[in-house]
């Protein structure tokens, strides 16, 4: 019973949901995903040609020994720039997908803070994990992975599906999400990796913070229900107190 209504209540809150927002909006709800798409295409045509790379290298690549507000200034390009290691097309329909659902459920100015915050939470994980050197519990990093480029949608995906699932409790997603990020970062130890987790990381915290924010976002809604009925019997109780104390002040 438990499983069947959270799967229920998952699907309508990631799905159903979405797919009416689509309906009612049309085609510009999903104006982010199609930009980010197109973004991604055109960056990765334009670096086929050698002039073409070096104006990506230079509008959107992003390393750790970079200056800091360099980094930052080119941290929104750079997630429209493909990871030189990553198969380009694979990875739209996922980036799609993750923009479109969370533009649809979440909002425009919510899905382009999510999208950037996660990605740089992940960008300057890297400067923290390189200060603290090789060696460092598994977490440091040689200064040599300062010079490696940093760039691609996928911490954004990640973080989109992260947060998506945890303010619209979605169990099945986030175990897919989180799970396939901490199976990529054992199996495949990698920078992508550690960024994947930061960025998921991340993504809870805004994700708990939101619900916070919401006052009831995080509780369970059984426990609504009972605050509620507790509240209505309270006021109920009150109603009549005050019925007895006043009414027979009203008789001649």
């Amino acid at each position: 019973m438990f499983l069947g209504g959270t799967l229920r209540g998952e699907w309508y809150g990631i799905v159903v949901d979405p797919v009416r927002q689509l309906l009612r909006r049309g085609l510009s709800g999903l104006a982010l995903a199609f930009v980010a798409a197109f973004g991604v295409i055109f960056f990765h045509s334009l670096a086929q040609r050698p002039t073409g790379a070096v104006v990506v290298r230079l509008l959107g690549g992003v390393t750790a020994d970079l200056p800091l507000w360099l980094a930052l200034l080119r941290t929104p390009v750079s997630l429209y720039v493909p990871a030189l290691d990553l198969p380009v097309w694979a990875g739209i329909t996922q980036l799609f997908l993750a923009f479109a659902l969370a533009e649809l459920a979440l909002g425009r100015a919510r899905t382009l803070a999510i999208a950037y915050a996660t990605t740089l939470a992940g960008t300057l994980s890297v400067r923290v994990m390189i200060a603290f050197g090789p060696g460092w519990w598994g977490l440091g990093l040689s200064r040599e992975i300062g010079q490696v480029l940093d760039t691609g949608p996928s911490a954004a995906v990640v973080g989109l599906f992260t947060y998506l699932s945890v303010v619209r409790r979605a169990p099945v997603v986030f175990t897919l999400t989180g799970g396939s990020m901490v199976w990529e970062s054992i199996a495949v130890p990698n920078l992508a990796g550690r960024e994947h987790l930061i960025a998921a990381g991340a993504a809870i915290v805004l994700g708990l913070l939101h619900g916070r924010g919401r006052g009831r976002g995080l509780r369970p809604r059984w426990v609504i229900s009972l605050v509620e009925r507790w509240g209505r019997r309270r006021s109920g109780r009150r109603a009549g107190a005050a019925a007895v104390v006043v009414g027979p002040r009203r008789l001649p």
